[in-house]
């Protein structure tokens, strides 16, 4: 898919109402004895007129970086376990980007390329999250409808049934079951005509789930859908059983039509990567899984994104509509509601504020692809002007990205672009912002949650540091925000962009628990 490249006019030094700011610079250190006054408001901010104060800033920042345990000769200059953990993964210096900076501004603790342009990965939807925060608002919902070619008589509808989406991103299983729920308690029993499916909110080209990485089953995979319903996706719970050395396969999504080739065994290795061990393929509404689970993972839950969109919305609707006690014969296509069909039920979404949190903790690809064109403000939206709003938005932000390049704002893709620098203007933006708790709520909090919850469990950081993860390969990254042991929020950008870049999870550790513990 082709990039975008935005390239906003700088405004630097103005907050967003474009009101001038200055920013504040610890008071380490005195030319002279400090007054009762300084004394009482260390970081009180000098006027810059003041002869007492000038250079102070570089002064201020060499004796920082010294009680830090590091040379002051350069804000560049990586700490040194940083250094280290770099060296033992083989990965150069040169292809690290990073900027760690006070929430309040000033000059950077730590610079090292911030202006090189990078795949920053999953870290992108921070760009799509914030946006969509600031241009929607925190209480935005997408909105789900069904119409009918007129009123049921005698619990039978005669003509046909129509849903209409939005792009919600979370129309999950539950909240489809809810809908027909709504359809059911109006008086449709039996429905005489089609099942047509509205996606005319989205005007999309067309998408290969298997372009990016070979892997169309994958759930992450599936492209945006304006009519998007339960991810496009299905759940297979897998119970090895050691002594027999089966697995046995049940089907947890509702499925009509669904049939499952089980060929898996049940291993006695350690557990691993087990998802890598199932080899998933697809016939028809046939399943077959192939390859092994080991005993030791013990129950585990496979998602799997096998049809097309239209036949997964078939498969679901017609499994639950006979659950309701709802009968129905006709065709699942897609097609547009007609001027004269009546409203039978609606159903909303969670409120963006909640969307985001699902977006950002879990890295969902799909979500974020659903939210980034429902930023462009025309109907159909389209990609090109998702981006053209983004562009506009950064502009009146006064944010300078002239590096940033957009393709789907999930991060889940090749082409897309931004610096350390760019991204520490945009949470630096966001920390003053109105939606700034939002926003920092829905970011995975270090060793509790999200795609932290497994990470930084010692050393400081546990519980302090709320941070967006970005993994693809020959990518990782993580940018958000640290409160240190002194109390002091931090901005920080850690991109790698290199052949060995999963190895280098560890100097991104490094960098947080050294910025954590001092």
């Amino acid at each position: 898919m082709g990039g975008w490249l935005s390239r906003p006019t700088a405004r630097p030094g103005r907050t967003e109402e474009g009101a001038q700011v200055r920013h504040e610079q610890p008071r380490l250190i005195a030319v002279r004895p400090r007054s009762p006054r300084a004394r009482a408001n260390p970081e009180r901010q000098p006027r810059s007129g003041d002869a007492r104060t000038r250079g102070a800033p570089a002064a201020l920042l060499a004796l920082a970086l010294l009680a830090l345990g590091k040379s002051p000769a350069s804000a560049s200059e990586l700490p040194l376990a940083v250094s280290r953990a770099l060296a033992d993964a083989g990965i150069p210096t040169r292809s690290v980007s990073i900027v760690v900076q006070n929430v309040e501004g000033g000059p950077p603790l730590l610079s090292h390329n911030p202006r090189q342009a990078m795949n920053p990965a999953s870290v992108m939807k921070l760009v799509t999250t914030y946006a969509a925060l600031d241009i929607l608002g925190p209480a935005y919902t997408w909105r789900t409808e069904v119409y009918a070619d007129g009123r049921p008589a005698g619990g039978r509808l005669a003509g046909n049934l129509y849903l209409r989406g939005s792009g919600d991103p979370r129309l999950d299983l539950e909240k489809f079951w809810q809908l027909l729920r709504q359809v059911r308690s109006r008086g449709v029993s039996e429905i005489g005509g089609d099942l047509v499916l509205d996606r005319s909110a989205f005007a999309l080209p067309q998408h290969d789930p298997g372009e990016f990485d070979n892997e169309p089953l994958r759930p992450y995979n599936a492209g945006p859908d304006a009519l998007l319903i339960n991810f496009r996706s299905i759940s297979l719970t897998l119970l090895p059983d050691p002594i027999r050395q089966t697995v046995e396969v049940l089907a947890s999504t509702p499925a009509e039509g669904l049939r499952i080739d089980n060929r898996l065994v049940a291993g006695r290795e350690a557990c691993g990567d087990w998802r890598e061990q199932i080899r998933p393929s697809v016939s028809g509404r046939t399943i077959q899984l192939a390859g092994s689970l080991a005993a030791a993972c013990g129950e585990k839950v496979l998602h799997l994104a096998p049809w097309p969109a239209d036949v997964q919305v078939d498969s679901l609707f017609r499994a639950l509509w006979r659950e309701l006690g709802g009968a129905f014969a006709g065709q699942v296509r897609e097609g547009r509601v007609p001027p004269e069909a009546q409203l039978l039920a609606a159903q909303d979404s969670p409120a963006l504020g909640e969307i985001v949190r699902d977006i950002n903790k879990h890295s969902n690809n799909v979500m974020a692809r659903q939210l980034f064109l429902s930023l462009d403000g025309q109907r159909p939206a389209t990609p090109d002007g998702a981006r053209r709003q983004i562009a506009a938005w950064s502009q009146a932000k006064g944010l300078n990205l002239p590096e940033l390049v957009l393709d789907n704002g999930s991060g889940l893709s090749r082409s897309e672009r931004i610096s350390a620098d760019g991204l520490a203007q945009l949470l630096r933006a966001a920390w003053r912002s109105p939606v700034m708790p939002e926003l920092i709520a829905s970011l995975p909090l270090a060793g509790v949650d999200g795609t932290l919850r497994k990470r930084l469990n010692e050393g400081g950081a546990n519980g302090r540091a709320h941070l967006k993860t970005g993994y693809l390969e020959g990518v990782r990254s993580i940018a958000g925000y640290l409160l240190d042991q002194r109390g002091r929020r931090w901005i920080a950008v850690f991109l790698i962009n290199d052949p060995k870049a999963r190895l280098g999870k560890p100097a991104i550790d490094a960098l947080l628990l050294w910025l954590a513990q001092h």
